[in-house]
This record gives C-alpha cells, structure tokens and sequence, in this order.
C-alpha cells in the first residue's frame, strides 16, 4: 500500500502545480477581457443619452452578462454608422429584442 500512497501524493503534488501555472494566465486573461469591455464602454458612453446610460447602468448592476451583449451590438452598430445618439427608447427596443421571450402562463379553473 506504500507504493499507492506515493502515487497518489505524487499526482496530487502535480495538479497543485498545474493549477498554480493556470492562475496567472486565467488572471492575463481576465484582465484583457476587462480591457476590452471598458474599450467598448468608452465607444458606447459617447453615443448614449443620460438617460440611456442610466438604464445601462442599471442594467449592468442586475444583470453585468446581458450588459456585456449589449455593449458589444451597441459599438458594432455605432462603428459601422448605423446609429449616433441613442436614446432610452431606442435601448428599450434593444433591450427587448435581447431578453428571451416570457411565455404568458394561464391557469383555468374549473
């Protein structure tokens, strides 16, 4: 049983060090990831209303996944001219277009 013992101690001492040489790159990633999103709010702060950008900052405090999809329609339209101001009923349509669509539950009694 000695033998199996040091097999394991050996395997666990491998995967501490390839778990330790991760973090570093997982953390270069995260922060290039960071940069990339400020970038595309610095593009996309210009072009909304203060209205516009208080829902966006709404939006990013409740839900920072569907502000991050939102950011990047918003500067690839404004990139390509589509569009120069947006307003807060231009991002609700925006908006709506992105949330999944609610099925209207009814419950009859009989």
């Amino acid at each position: 049983m000695g033998g199996l013992e040091e097999i394991r101690k050996k395997k666990l001492e491998e995967l501490r060090i390839n778990q330790l040489e991760q973090l570093p790159q997982q953390a270069q990633e995260e922060e290039q990831l960071k940069r990339q999103i400020e970038q595309l709010e610095m593009i996309v702060r210009q072009a909304l209303t203060k209205e516009a950008l208080q829902r966006y900052g709404n939006l990013k405090v409740a839900f920072p996944d569907r502000a991050v999809q939102l950011l990047v329609i918003l500067a690839q339209t404004i990139q390509s001219g589509q569009i120069n101001k947006i307003d807060d009923n231009t991002l609700k349509e925006i908006l709506k277009k992105l949330s999944p669509k609610k099925r209207d539950v009814k419950i009859k009694r009989v």
